[in-house]
């Protein structure tokens, strides 16, 4: 029972590209919306885990949202500009390795000579990973997806920063995670806000409200998270939510449409194999 609630987070994050490409949006819509939803789940595990919020738990929780908006925006706008089976797993495997080497420079994750050597090999074959997902097939012509590579690699690297940040900096502060859950969601709409004000976007719009749906989908994976870990522990829950990226990767394919040659399917599917399994050793590692 406890490996299928551990399940349930890989199949709710790994359908988020999926659901809010189908709804429609743009980035800003899509955020907004997504954010608003988050809320929603924030108020809801505000009752069901009991929690008593104090000070330091809504300043580390907003800043930590604050920088998950950063990178939730910022994935959906490489999702624009690249499309959703390369933005996934590419960024998948940038925030694994990023919170990996974070966790070696900041917390002395790695403590032995064998937990270096694995904890290494894993990050190599994260980044072979996620740049196999990347390549393009330059026989195919007008046949590929058309991307704005140059757009779409910035916004995975700003995204990745900040989906780093948002994990950090509640490792950094010690608190319990069920603590921060609601003024996490808080962070979450402010940035959203944020880039709203900023953009001078038209936001409120159907597709904002429907993107609402993303947000609860994104909080009941959160919430399964949560429910797995005293069953199957931290770091099996960690690991089977990164296989999460095989539904957005081939989803966004097979049901949105997105273009691949034979060649580039190949190089997806190795790819998308490799971040699996880097994430999965970096998660029993931990």
């Amino acid at each position: 029972m406890g490996i299928l609630l551990a399940l349930i987070p890989a199949v709710c994050w790994g359908s988020i590209g999926l659901i809010s490409g189908r709804l429609g949006g743009t980035s800003y819509q899509q955020t907004l919306g997504m954010t608003a939803g988050a809320v929603l789940f924030g108020i809801f595990s505000l009752m069901y885990f009991h929690v008593q919020l104090t000070g330091m738990a809504m300043l580390v929780g907003v800043a930590s949202g604050l920088c998950w908006a950063v990178g939730q925006f910022q994935q959906f706008q490489a999702m624009k500009f690249i499309g959703i089976s390369r933005t996934v797993p590419v960024s998948t495997g940038l925030q694994l390795a990023g919170t990996a080497l974070a966790g070696v420079l900041l917390f002395h994750e790695w403590k032995t000579s064998r937990m270096v050597m694995m904890g290494t090999i894993a990050v190599i074959v994260l980044i072979a990973g996620a740049a196999l997902t990347s390549l393009r097939d330059k026989r195919a012509g007008g046949a590929s997806q058309p991307v704005e590579a140059g757009r779409g690699s910035l916004a995975i690297v700003v995204s990745t920063i900040g989906y780093v940040l948002y994990t950090v900096i509640v490792n950094l502060s010690g608190l319990d995670s069920k603590l921060i859950l609601f003024p996490q969601s808080l962070g979450m709409i402010l940035g959203a806000l944020i880039f709203v004000l900023f953009s001078r976007q038209k936001v409120w719009h159907v597709a904002t409200a429907k993107n609402v749906i993303t947000g609860l989908v994104w909080g009941i994976g959160n919430f399964f998270m949560f429910m797995a870990i005293p069953s199957v522990g931290l770091a099996i829950s960690y690991s089977l939510a990164q296989c999460g990226i095989v539904i957005s990767t081939f989803g966004s394919i097979w049901l949105l449409g997105e273009k691949k040659t034979g060649r580039e399917m190949v190089y997806t599917t190795i790819g998308s194999l490799l971040v699996i399994v880097g994430g999965v050793t970096l998660g029993l590692m931990k």
